[in-house]
């Protein structure tokens, strides 16, 4: 429905179409909005920037964390010690309260949200990659790589990534969900671009009128629910699949 949303509803979901507050299922699908703007249109344009800063968000987190946590597992000593003390900061930090503090002083826009989400969402995932590089680290066949006069950057690239992907495909799955979540409340409180609209932002406008148009607040939030637990059972169920030990 996101990629589609061109197609389906290519008027701007900014634009005025009918009376304020006209109820689900009438003349649109699900009603508009205290400004006469239609819901449907908003929702189905709201998917395509929150999936779109999920997925970014969780990809430079995954990619950074990654950096991080693999150094730190394959050099260990002080480079370890070093990196783990920087990671420890930011896992120190209320992570909610510092993609507030992000996004209020960067100026809210998509690609500051974004920075945002990822800035607080990797320490999980340097500190799962750092675990994972420590268990391969002193496997027989790294060993035999190292004696037969392979680099690091190869060893790590072409045998400890592959194998530790499993793990990092299904919390990277998973962050995803998170990083859906934080977006919407950040948009909810306001901290989003004005310019775009995403569901939680559609939920902080109806939130004045929850009580006499349900349908403003409550048709974004059943998206966000049903995104987040989609994602989820596709996170348990990589895990199934790509984890060895619950393999039959």
């Amino acid at each position: 429905i996101a990629l589609a949303a061109p197609v389906l509803y290519p008027q701007s979901p900014f634009a005025l179409v009918g009376k304020p507050f006209q109820p689900p299922f009438a003349d649109h699908l699900f009603g508009t909005d205290q400004l006469g703007r239609d819901v449907t249109a908003e929702v189905v344009h709201g998917a395509r920037i929150t999936l779109l800063i999920g997925l970014l968000a969780t990809a430079a987190a995954v990619a950074f964390g990654m950096i991080v946590g693999g150094i730190d597992g394959y050099f260990g000593g002080r480079v370890d010690a070093l990196l783990m003390r920087f990671t420890e900061i930011f896992q120190t930090i209320p992570f909610f309260l510092f993609a507030i503090l992000l996004v209020a002083v960067l100026t809210p826009s998509v690609r500051n949200v974004t920075l945002a989400i990822a800035l607080v969402s990797w320490p999980a995932m340097a500190r799962l990659a750092r675990g994972e590089f420590l268990a391969m680290r002193n496997r027989e066949f790294i060993l035999a790589c190292e004696s037969m006069g392979m680099t690091h950057m190869r060893i790590i690239v072409a045998h400890i990534v592959p194998n530790t992907l499993s793990s990092i495909i299904v919390t990277g799955s998973l962050m995803v969900a998170s990083a859906i979540l934080i977006e919407s409340v950040l948009s909810f409180l306001g901290l989003s671009d004005p310019n775009v609209v995403s569901w939680g932002y559609i939920i902080g406008e109806g939130r004045t009128a929850l009580r006499t148009a349900w349908w403003v607040c409550t048709i974004p939030g059943i998206a966000i629910l049903l995104t987040v637990l989609a994602i989820n059972l596709v996170g348990e169920g990589l895990n199934d699949a790509l984890n060895p030990r619950l393999r039959r």
